[in-house]
């Protein structure tokens, strides 16, 4: 994804400094994000102060399965990258994509530790209760606690040679959704995660696995949005070699989808992806997907696909090709 970020840093003495991260969204496809009358697509807005102890953050920010899931993912967590789909369609928040950035965020970042690192962040929901009828209610009738709809992320990553693993927790608590609440809701979406890579130098090999259990009752409308998922679990596994100048990646994934009632739902996902480096700075890439929804399942398809129109369907298949340059500065 295209992105335009500012970040920096002031010592402040004593091993203390101030830091600050900006970084916006672009869409080159139909100009919107940054300078335009569409605004900005914040993608992270913080500040903090890093010390010997760590960084405490304040603001827009990375919970820990942002990361993680990039860290574990053969095809670089892009928009066509396999587990990256399967978790923004399946409506889950350890996921390379905006749910997992949380809002209005405080957040501890350890500093490495014999190759460890661990991660924690809190987003409080401040939710709006918007069916109160505000001739009949007072102001704060019109308000639910600062925990409705809170967001909660506990990360522990090793890196250590050609090592990397990742476990992650993230909870979105007391949940308000954005139409009537039904009977059963108000309680929490739970999930966790769990991947690895291993650099053999000739091939890299990656794999993941992961759930979501909403303990919501009743009717749970789908399938994308933060608090109306479906219980789920993910796993993927994949390849990357370097050729040439440049790396191949190979992922496949399957979602499983608990329906409850119903029959249980499925889909699965292949893609492959080569980056040809021109430079240390620029490179070209060449990357395919094919992604298959059974009838029961939720309408997966690559985040790029149809430029946001959708072209994924319940009982079907599609597929994405993709080409361009990244330019990095």
């Amino acid at each position: 994804g295209s992105r335009l970020g500012f970040k920096g840093e002031e010592a402040l003495g004593n091993g203390l400094k101030a830091v600050f991260t900006l970084e916006y969204g672009l869409n080159l496809d139909d100009n919107s994000g940054l300078g335009n009358t569409g605004g900005l697509n914040a993608r992270q807005q913080f500040v903090g102060l890093a010390s010997n102890y760590g960084t405490l953050s304040l603001g827009r920010q990375y919970a820990p399965g942002f990361n993680a899931t990039a860290n574990n993912d053969a095809l670089e967590a892009t928009d066509m990258a396999i587990q990256s789909n399967l978790s923004v369609y399946a409506g889950n928040s350890i996921t390379p994509n905006s749910p997992a950035r949380y809002n209005n965020s405080i957040a501890y970042t350890s500093n490495n530790m014999a190759g460890f690192t661990v991660s924690a962040i809190y987003g409080f929901g401040e939710s709006t209760n918007p069916f109160t009828n505000a001739s009949l209610r007072t102001y704060n009738d019109k308000l639910v606690t600062v925990s409705d709809s809170g967001k909660v992320g506990l990360g522990v990553n090793y890196a250590n040679g050609p090592i990397n693993l990742d476990a992650v927790y993230q909870a979105r608590q007391n949940v308000v959704v954005a139409v009537p609440n039904p009977a059963g809701f108000g309680k929490d979406v739970n999930e966790w995660y769990l991947g690895g890579s291993w650099d053999f130098k000739v091939v890299k090999a990656y794999a993941s696995y992961q759930a979501l259990d909403n303990n919501n009752r009743g009717v749970i409308a789908l399938p994308v949005g933060c608090c109306l998922a479906k219980s789920n679990d993910i796993w993927t596994v994949g390849l990357s070699a370097p050729i040439g100048n440049g790396v191949v990646g190979l992922s496949y994934g399957k979602l499983s989808v608990d329906n409850r009632n119903a029959p249980d739902g499925d889909s699965w996902g292949a893609g492959a992806m080569y980056q040809y480096n021109l430079s240390k700075r620029t490179a070209l890439y060449v990357a395919y997907t094919y992604i298959n929804n059974d009838k029961y399942s939720v309408p997966v398809q690559t985040q790029v696909a149809g430029d946001g129109s959708g072209i994924g369907v319940l009982g079907e298949s599609n597929s994405t090709f993709g080409t361009g340059i990244r330019h990095s500065f």
